[in-house]
């Protein structure tokens, strides 16, 4: 097999960033994305409970905060670097070999942060991060103890979160490294971000 151009190693994200969250959870998005350059080498995920039958204007609104693309996840779609992708509305995401999957409808209410958490920790390993921001229920939780087990990192949005129950139930379980506000955990994730790419 050849080796691969500089193009496409560029296009191989370091680290994939899940970042899960429910009502309240858009400022933290905006906020998490206000503090980010756009050469942070990493792919950042956002899977937000949206109502399924309701038209969501997310990737468009959160373009807005980035210098980086911002696109709704689509079946097949390669993860690149330097990219935001908004999970589609009504559907199950997870990856394989660097590639989104898409499952629609969603297989339960609710459930989509863990599930995509839980595919990328089988996929990244210690390459795998997620993040906990606004929102109710405890999805989440069980997605960052998947993430803990295979070595990756994880962070739960502080007292600046709108409503708390997700953030606080995920710190609850033992399986949150970091608890920080949107802003700091953008500092960390260039650290982390930066610390990957010189393992390279």
């Amino acid at each position: 097999m050849p080796p691969l151009d500089a193009n496409m190693r560029k296009s191989i994200p370091t680290c994939v960033v899940g970042i899960g969250g429910s009502a309240g959870a858009l400022n933290a998005y905006k906020s998490l994305l206000d503090h980010l350059p756009a050469d942070t080498g990493m792919a950042f995920v956002i899977i937000s409970h949206m109502n399924p039958v309701a038209f969501s204007q997310l990737a468009l609104i959160l373009a807005r905060h980035t210098k980086m693309p911002v696109l709704v996840a689509s079946a097949a779609m390669p993860m690149s670097a330097n990219h935001v992708f908004v999970i589609p509305a009504n559907a199950d995401l997870e990856v394989e070999e660097h590639k989104f999957k898409v499952t629609s409808p969603r297989s339960r209410r609710n459930a989509q942060i863990d599930i995509f958490f839980a595919s990328i920790a089988e996929t990244f390993g210690d390459r795998a991060i997620g993040v906990v921001v606004s929102g109710y229920g405890g999805d989440g939780t069980a997605g960052c103890k998947h993430i803990k087990e295979k070595g990756g990192i994880t962070f739960a949005q502080d007292k600046s979160a709108e409503l708390g129950s997700m953030p606080v139930r995920a710190q609850a379980s033992g399986f949150v490294d970091f608890v920080l506000p949107p802003d700091k955990i953008s500092s960390a994730l260039i650290e982390i971000g930066a610390r990957f790419a010189r393992s390279l």
